[in-house]
């Protein structure tokens, strides 16, 4: 299923689920920059939307209510992602909107949200750059279940296979200081609970390394 008919879907999800400024507010608020935001980070990323909330409704320190562009809840876990347009923040007219919003975002942080700011330019421009950022963001997070993967060591290599998309023992062997015999068995561990993928060589009889399988169940909280 691609892109726009899931976002569809997932849009339409939300909005069945909201009555009132709530679902109005996603109407309006769920603009340009969040669908590129979406489109060019997010799915190619991740292929879901699962946990990922549009326009979330949060009450600021005075009780106001205050629609964050986008809320990732996973459990405990937290993680507000806003959109920043770089005009309404340098025009005077605009200041007392831009230090409430920063405050705003100071008591997210109180709430318990790690607030993440994505400039729409590098949207537009460099959407490579907000990719390599949020993977690194969202690694801890989306590494293993603590089932399937109970090993400190497995989830030490998992992380890295997530950031670096592939990974071959001598690179385990070099960034984390882990001895080879080791790193091949629980790279192949890993392959055994379908959390990575061997990469064959040439006519296929030798793996030269391994990918990491990216899917819904294999990125579960941290």
């Amino acid at each position: 299923m691609g892109f726009e008919t899931l976002h569809e879907q997932w849009l339409a999800s939300h909005l069945k689920r909201r009555t009132g400024e709530r679902r109005n507010r996603l109407l309006r608020g769920h603009g340009h920059g969040e669908r590129l935001f979406l489109k060019r980070v997010w799915w190619p990323l991740y292929g879901h939307f699962d946990h990922l909330h549009p326009e979330y409704e949060v009450a600021d320190w005075r009780g106001q209510p205050y629609f964050v562009d986008f809320a990732w809840i996973r459990g405990q876990c937290r993680i507000a992602f806003e959109i920043k347009g770089y005009g309404p923040h340098v025009q005077q007219a605009d200041r007392t909107r831009y230090r409430r919003e920063l405050n705003r975002e100071t008591f997210l942080q109180t709430l318990g949200y790690r607030v993440v700011s994505i400039p729409y330019d590098d949207l537009e421009e460099s959407p490579e750059t907000t990719r390599f950022l949020i993977r690194s963001l969202m690694a801890p997070y989306m590494a293993a279940d603590g089932e399937d993967v109970s090993s400190p060591l497995e989830r030490e290599v998992l992380r890295y296979a997530m950031l670096a998309g592939e990974v071959r023992p001598v690179d385990l062997v070099r960034k984390l200081s882990m001895n080879k015999r080791t790193a091949v068995k629980i790279l192949r561990r890993l392959c055994d609970k379908g959390k990575l993928r061997p990469i064959m060589r040439g006519a296929g009889v030798r793996i030269a390394r391994y990918e990491w399988v990216r899917s819904l169940e294999n990125e579960t909280i941290w």
